[in-house]
């Protein structure tokens, strides 16, 4: 049985489908696979892009490898939609990779929660725009975004 429990819980209201938004985009920027992969569920079920994954051992993977590969990576995640135990969110992360070119990858995301607040699904739909350096709208060191960067939204994307 499941003790863990990752608050908040749903059902989700708007202030809390929100903030369980923020500390998933904060985590995700801290770029710790074994951490990010306890917001799951030990079965939890992935599709993202064009990879399926089922566990959080494929989860530190694939983050693991991801992270290698999308260097200096900064993320903002933004609420779309809300029901009890479901939120919807997009999002857009820059990156670049080892040559040096600079991408801004764009998506939308559904996860389905267990009542203890793990994801237990997580589909990912995700495109990537090359971008010049000099486009670049992502700017904090490395680690959560900070609370006066603007959001998506703000930024008009």
């Amino acid at each position: 049985m499941n003790t863990t429990t990752r608050p908040p819980l749903p059902p989700f209201d708007a202030e809390s489908a929100a903030l369980k938004v923020r500390r998933a985009e904060d985590a995700w920027n801290g770029r710790d696979p074994e951490k990010v992969a306890l917001a799951y569920t030990p079965d939890s079920i992935w599709r993202n892009r064009a990879e399926f994954l089922q566990g959080r051992d494929a989860i530190v993977a694939f983050l693991t490898l991801k992270w290698s590969r999308e260097l200096d990576y900064r993320l903002i995640k933004e609420l779309w939609a809300y029901t009890d135990n479901c939120i919807a969110v997009r999002f857009a992360y820059e990156w670049h990779d080892d040559s040096g070119q600079w991408f801004r990858s764009y998506g939308n995301e559904n996860w389905d929660f267990d009542e203890h607040g793990l994801m237990r699904r997580r589909i990912a739909s995700i495109n990537d725009l090359p971008i010049a350096m000099d486009s670049r709208l992502f700017h904090w060191p490395v680690g959560p975004r900070p609370q006066d960067h603007p959001s998506l939204s703000e930024l008009g994307l």
